[in-house]
């Protein structure tokens, strides 16, 4: 990824009218423990210093962000039409002056677009919303076929970071039993490793997505880079943004 003053700019082979963004933690007004480019308005830095953080990413947008309240579910928005209520996981855009966001700091952001350059997506898939469907979700409501996308994954935790229980193993294999590769034994009994950027290439895969770059970026092993929330509960958020330029 190649950067910018505001974060990098994903390498993916994307339409040239395809804009995208991921912001890291450097730079921005914040103090600890958010400092410093922190974009969360919901968890407890100064209002003034996000909102300071938001204004100067703005200069990098052709339009406000879609700013999502994300609840670890699949609803699915319109970035180009005014929301009264913006609780979702996930927003699309099919034209220019809207701007697709997605806030993380553990959990993986997909961003997607079609080869022709007229939908964008962008999804917040952590565990929950991604076993229950968020990327699939995310495809249908881009209203192309699946084959014509091509998906980048930005910064989350990573296979050697995430330890979770029986149970969202059991969740994932009950839906696709191929899901049962993307686990290792974990550190104690009833334990395992997951490998949450492989699950989410198995699920974009079922729905034609089988272009699928970027990955590689642990957020808890880089707390240079990214904010995590597993590493440090109090801390900040990222940015995962795309867009079509006019």
């Amino acid at each position: 990824m190649s950067a910018t003053d505001h974060g990098l700019v994903p390498d993916w082979p994307a339409p040239a009218r395809v804009r995208a963004l991921q912001t890291t933690r450097r730079g921005g007004v914040s103090l600890a423990p958010y400092d410093g480019f922190n974009l969360g308005d919901h968890v407890g830095d100064d209002p003034q210093a996000v909102a300071a953080n938001r204004a100067a990413l703005a200069v990098a947008l052709p339009a406000t962000p879609l700013w999502l309240t994300q609840v670890h579910g699949t609803a699915v928005l319109d970035a180009g039409v005014p929301q009264r209520d913006a609780t979702a996981d996930a927003s699309v855009a099919h034209g220019p002056g809207a701007v697709c966001v997605i806030m993380t700091a553990d959990c993986l952001p997909v961003l997607l677009c079609n080869d022709k350059g007229t939908v964008v997506g962008g999804a917040h898939a952590g565990w929950r919303g991604l076993c229950a469907g968020v990327l699939e979700a995310t495809v249908a409501a881009m209203q192309v076929p699946g084959e014509t996308l091509m998906a980048w994954l930005g910064p989350t935790i990573g296979r050697d970071a995430f330890e979770v229980g029986a149970e969202v193993r059991d969740a994932f294999i009950a839906h696709d039993a191929n899901a049962v590769s993307a686990f290792r034994p974990g550190s104690i009994d009833s334990k395992y490793w997951a490998d949450i950027e492989l699950l989410a290439r198995q699920r974009l895969a079922a729905v034609g997505v089988s272009r699928v770059y970027g990955g590689g970026l642990c957020t808890v092993s880089d707390g240079e880079r990214w904010y995590s929330y597993r590493r440090d509960r109090t801390t900040g958020r990222m940015a995962s943004l795309i867009w079509l330029q006019d």
